[in-house]
């Protein structure tokens, strides 16, 4: 009777793990962080009935819930600088959108193949440039908050595969210094919104080696993060001689992310992705099959996808998903996966 009475139990458990499971919530997103740059040079969006849309209000139309901002420290021009960052929040804010904030500590792009100090900060000793990464980050979050606006998620830096702010947080030189500015910036978001999440964030997703060495880095020198981001661009892992195909690079994702999370406790997230605009079909079946894959094979680990600039055309970037000023087909795997 006992040994029946625990495996019910067993059964319970693992019925209310599976309900628990299926019924969180997956992320649909994009990053839209040049939305007001777009604006200032006059240029409009339309959604597939030729009506005029704002960027935000467009991708709420098509089926995102999420946003993701990139925000630079002092940018010329003034995109992407907190300010911006807060306007474009706000519209979020307006369609229930939820908001990722992702820090480059750069006064321009941020990459794996770029990581520059901003200018203000190019002299300053380590303690300083800490000092004023923990500053930028709390500035930054409490304009937000000052004005209503909840940050659901917090980027640690972008795609910091070799660390950021080079030299002084470059991973393979200086791994410690990488670590310590890393958990100043957790520490710095949680100070102001302390259940919000804080994402180290990756590119590469279907290259294991590359996660193990900034984790098991960030790990050993007692950093802290609460997710792991990850971009997955098919085309650049081929061109990379990582994958052959884009099969092989959605079938490594989706190991990848199981793998990462019995070693190191945290879910994941695709914080980017993107398909080839010229080829809207071919971009929306991939689209689709990504978000299938990331949201019913991964045991539940990874929360949602987003995809970067989609807005963007054929001129300006092929991987967006936008011709004509109007999304194409691509967009629409967002639209059927929302339903």
């Amino acid at each position: 009777m006992k040994r029946i009475a625990m495996m019910s139990l067993a059964c319970m458990m693992v019925f209310l793990g599976m309900q628990a499971q299926s019924e969180r919530h997956f992320w649909l997103g994009a990053d839209i962080s040049g939305t007001t740059e777009l604006e200032s040079r006059g240029i409009r969006l339309y959604n597939q009935k030729g009506e005029i849309r704002e960027c935000t209000a467009l991708m709420k139309e098509i089926g995102l819930d999420a946003v993701r901002l990139r925000v630079w420290v002092n940018p010329r021009g003034g995109f992407c600088s907190k300010e911006d960052v807060l306007q474009m929040a706000l519209r979020a804010k307006y369609y229930n959108m939820a908001v990722m904030v992702d820090f480059h500590y750069s006064d321009w792009w941020a990459d794996p193949g770029k990581q520059h100090l901003p200018a203000a900060w190019q002299y300053m000793s380590f303690g300083e440039v800490k000092y004023q990464l923990a500053e930028h980050t709390r500035e930054t979050l409490q304009l937000l908050k000052d004005h209503g606006v909840e940050v659901r998620w917090v980027q640690i830096g972008n795609e910091t595969t070799h660390g950021f702010l080079w030299p002084i947080g470059r991973a393979e030189d200086n791994m410690k210094q990488y670590a310590e500015l890393t958990d100043a910036g957790y520490e710095a978001a949680k100070s102001v919104y302390p259940e919000t999440t804080c994402i180290v964030h990756l590119d590469g997703g279907c290259d294991l080696k590359r996660y193990e060495f900034i984790f098991e880095g960030l790990r050993n020198h007692g950093a802290r993060w609460d997710m792991i981001g990850m971009s997955v661009y098919p085309y650049w892992d081929i061109e990379a001689g990582l994958t052959l195909n884009e099969e092989e690079t959605f079938s490594r994702v989706v190991d990848n992310i199981k793998v990462l999370k019995q070693r190191y406790g945290t879910d994941i997230m695709i914080t980017e992705t993107g398909f080839d605009v010229r080829k809207p079909k071919e971009g929306k079946r991939s689209l689709a099959r990504l978000i299938d894959m990331a949201r019913r094979q991964t045991d539940g680990i990874c929360h949602g996808v987003f995809y970067w600039a989609p807005e963007l055309e054929d001129g300006a970037y092929w991987l967006g998903a936008f011709n004509n000023r109007r999304p194409t087909a691509i967009m629409e795997a967002f639209s059927e996966a929302s339903k």
